[in-house]
Formats: structure tokens, C-alpha cells, sequence
């Protein structure tokens, strides 16, 4: 989306620019992006002065040069991971970040999307993964003891069915958008590989991968010659080359997941998140590999929630679970920005007076302090989602907007397009913020500085009006 350009601003200016609180979008020549002057209406009052990300070593910074480049015209697509669990696994907060932020910088498709429904558990609701399979057993990623392999989504479907089928498909409301002309489909080496089916199978540039891109997975390539909202696959068991027909007992037929892209330049948003996962749950080096498999720029790490239930948790143990992921994600993502976004406060079940009740989960503030408090040493950027919905207390106000579902850990789809709004505001605003640094960091004339001046004297004078 091209904003119009305006003239640049001396550094001299920025205590003023601060003191009208990000009236910068009226006056900056570039692509700076347009924010409100202040949050549009939220159900939940929140303080806009807080709805800010802490990045006191810009570490954001190679990622924003890189959205700043998709703004100048350049034809390449960004990868950003949102990871998470169930507040991420149920789309509707990641999906507000995406949609928001493709807006500004280009949509390169709907990223990656898992097989929730088959694994019997709630899929976002702008896609379906259907399969005449019913006898799916289930891996995940927060399971104790994992029931089958598992792959970059977190999770794995497995069957011993002799035939097996998926059928993709964008939703026609909450999918606008995000069709799609390739798919890359990633499985298990021992399992049955798929051909196109249905309308389109003879428009479909098929390349089956021979080699596993790690340990044992492979992804399959399908190019499609259109943009197309369905897209339908069927196992083979033709031996590669021949008309031989292998038995159905010689695969495992395990699979992952598809990624989906639309040959446009911009962001591609995978959104992984798995019901129950924890940090300990992610700390593992297999997976961090499969995770570097999807190329993020930018890596958002929304966990802290289900460890704030556990009957023993501490801030120092939980710090230690950070770090454990951390050094993994380090190793095997060096060049990958980090974010962290906190908890938002949520209830839990207690025992009072006789009698079950709901309490605030006082433990969500510890883990939130903890996250908030690694960051800053650590030198990574952070969105303290806890103090910007409200902090301590918090819960209660939500859950007298009617933003909580019943079980009062969870939100409903309000509530979590309110949080991806906000999270979308600030890290638009810290954006702006760093590209304006970036700009009056270079040399203007004297004519620029006076012209700014006057378009900063006029922002004054009509906010005082």
C-alpha cells in the first residue's frame, strides 16, 4: 500500500514530535505508516501510552529493514512465525496480526495450516482440511508422550487407512484473501505420497521430493496454474516409474501439514500454535530444525499461560524454561528476530468458602514479570500484553465485557481481535518510530528543517483547538 510522501524531519525536532505523541504519519516524507492519534474505541479501556514495543537494543531493526523494503517495491516475501499455544492455535489473534500487517506490506498467502479438525480439535476458522480418513491417531507437540512423529505445526496425523485423500479449502467469508497457486505439502518419509485430484489435477506442476529436507520429512511441491480457494490430493501407492502397486502395510503414512502461497510478493504469516504447549513443550532440537525449515524473519513467541497452572510454579524455574528455548532457537535460527509478547491475565479454579469459584490467576503476572524482565537482559524485543490490557485485575474487566469465553482462560473471537488490533498498533508504531530515527539521522537543509517545524507548530495548534 503506498503512502504519499512528505518532507523529512531534523533530529533536532523529535522532543517535539514525542511531545504530540506520534503525530509523525502528517508530516514525514517516506513510507510511514498512518496510526490514529489514539486507539479506536476497545471494549476494555487501556492506556495507549503502554501500547508500545520495548526494544531498547533494536533488535527489530534488520526485520523492519526488511518490511521497508517490501515498501519500496521490492518482490520478495517476508516469513514470520507467530508460536504459541491455544490462544494462537484458535486464529483469531494471529490472524488479526496478519491480515492488519498485510494490509500495509503485501500478502504472500496464508502461510502454513495444520490438520486440526482431523486431529479432532478447532481449527481457525478461514480454512478446512478435509479427509473421507476417520481413524486418525494424533501427535502433538504438549503431549507427554507423543503418539505419532510430529512435524513444523506442532502436530501429526497418522492412519493405516490403504487409501487416503485431503481436500483444502479457503473459507468464502473468513478466507477472502488467501487463495492460492502453490502448495508445498510436508509428510513423513515412509508415507504414501499424493497426486493432484479433482478439477485441477491437469493444471498442476507436480514435484514430489525424492530427498528428506530434515531428519524424516519431506515436502512435496504443487504449482498450480491459477489462484484457486480448493485444492484436492489423493495417495498413490505406484511405486515411482512402474505400474507396480506397493502394499499398503509398507507406509506409515504420516503428515503435517501444508504451507499455501500465492506467488506475491509480501508477508507470509505462519501462525503455529498447539492447545497446551508450553515453552517446554517447544524446547527441542528436532523441531527448532523443522521450525528453520519455514525461513522466519521474525520469530513472535506468545507462551507463558498453561505454565502459570501448575501447582509449583516459580519465576525462576519458568526463566530457566525461557532460556532452555532460547539457546536452542539461537542456535538453530541465528538470523531470526525475536519477539516475545506476555500473557494476558485469565482466571483460575478455586476452592473458597466451601465452595468452587473463579479467582484471578495470580501466577499469569509472575510469568509476564518474568518474561518482561528476560527480554531486557537478554537484549529482545517485548510486548508486555499483560500491562497493556490492564494488568493486575485485568481479568475481571474482560470478563465484564463479555471478551472471556466459559471457561475464563480463554477469549472469544472479540476479545482476541482486540489484542491483535493492539499488538498490531504497536508494533506499527515502534516501526514508525525506528524509520523516523533512521531518516533524520541523514542530512536535510535548512528549508526541510523550517518546513517541518512549521507542519510541527500547525499539529500543536490544532490539537489545541
Amino acid at each position: 500500500m503506498r503512502k504519499q510522501r512528505m518532507p523529512y524531519i531534523s533530529l533536532s525536532l523529535l522532543p517535539v514530535i514525542l511531545a504530540i505523541n506520534f503525530c509523525l504519519p502528517q508530516f514525514v516524507r517516506g513510507h510511514i505508516i498512518h496510526i490514529p492519534d489514539s486507539l479506536p474505541p476497545i471494549t476494555v479501556q487501556v492506556n495507549d501510552s503502554l501500547c508500545i514495543i520495548t526494544d531498547s537494543a533494536y533488535t527489530l531493526t534488520p526485520f523492519f529493514k526488511e518490511l521497508k523494503a517490501l515498501q519500496d517495491g521490492k518482490d520478495t516475501v517476508i516469513s514470520i512465525i507467530h508460536l504459541g499455544d491455544s490462544h494462537i492455535q484458535a486464529g483469531y489473534f494471529s490472524g488479526q496480526v496478519m491480515r492488519l500487517l498485510q494490509d500495509e506490506f503485501g500478502n504472500g498467502g496464508r502461510g502454513w495450516i495444520a490438520p486440526f479438525k482431523l486431529s479432532k480439535t478447532n481449527e481457525p476458522d478461514d480454512y478446512y482440511i478435509n479427509s473421507v480418513v476417520r481413524n486418525w491417531e494424533t501427535g502433538r507437540i504438549a503431549q507427554n508422550k507423543q503418539k505419532t512423529a510430529i512435524g513444523p505445526g506442532g502436530i501429526g496425523i497418522k492412519t493405516d487407512a490403504p487409501s487416503v485423500n485431503f481436500e483444502l479449502k479457503i473459507t468464502p467469508v473468513n478466507g477472502v484473501g488467501y487463495s492460492f497457486n502453490q502448495v508445498v505439502f510436508y509428510r513423513s518419509k515412509g508415507s504414501m505420497p499424493m497426486l493432484p485430484a479433482g478439477p485441477l489435477k491437469e493444471s498442476v506442476q507436480v514435484s514430489l521430493a525424492t530427498d528428506t529436507c530434515m531428519d524424516n520429512i519431506l515436502a512435496d511441491t504443487f504449482r498450480i496454474h491459477c489462484l484457486t480457494d480448493i485444492f484436492e490430493l489423493h495417495s498413490t501407492r505406484r511405486k515411482r516409474g512402474t505400474d507396480e502397486l506397493l502394499p499398503a502395510a509398507d507406509f506409515d503414512n504420516i503428515y503435517y501439514g501444508f504451507s499455501l502461497t500465492n506467488g506475491g510478493s509480501g508477508l507470509l504469516y505462519h501462525s503455529i500454535g498447539v492447545n497446551g504447549a508450553m515453552f517446554v513443550n517447544y524446547t527441542d532440537e528436532s523441531y527448532i530444525r523443522q521450525l528453520a525449515l519455514l525461513h522466519p524473519s521474525l520469530l513472535i513467541i506468545s507462551l507463558g499461560t498453561n505454565e502459570t497452572f501448575g501447582r509449583r510454579f516459580t519465576a525462576t524455574e519458568f526463566t530457566k524454561q525461557i532460556d532452555a528455548f532460547i539457546a536452542l532457537i539461537k542456535t538453530h535460527l541465528p538470523n531470526t528476530t525475536l519477539l516475545f509478547t506476555t500473557p494476558p491475565e485469565c482466571f483460575r479454579r478455586a476452592y473458597v468458602n466451601k465452595k468452587y469459584t473463579y479467582v484471578r490467576n495470580e501466577n499469569i503476572e509472575r510469568a509476564a514479570k518474568a518474561i518482561v524482565n528476560y527480554a531486557r537482559q537478554h537484549g529482545i524485543a517485548c510486548w508486555d500484553m499483560f500491562a497493556i490490557t490492564g494488568g493486575k485485575n485485568s481479568s475481571k474487566k474482560w470478563y465484564d465485557a463479555e471478551l472471556f469465553s466459559a471457561d475464563r482462560i480463554h477469549f472469544r473471537k472479540e476479545g482476541y481481535l482486540q489484542q491483535g488490533y493492539l499488538f498490531n498498533h504497536a508494533l506499527i508504531k515502534t516501526y514508525n518510530q525506528q524509520l523516523v530515527l533512521e531518516k533524520t539521522a541523514t542530512s536535510v537543509t535548512g528549508e526541510e528543517i523550517q518546513d517541518s517545524l512549521q507542519m510541527v507548530n500547525d499539529s500543536i495548534f490544532a490539537k489545541k483547538q
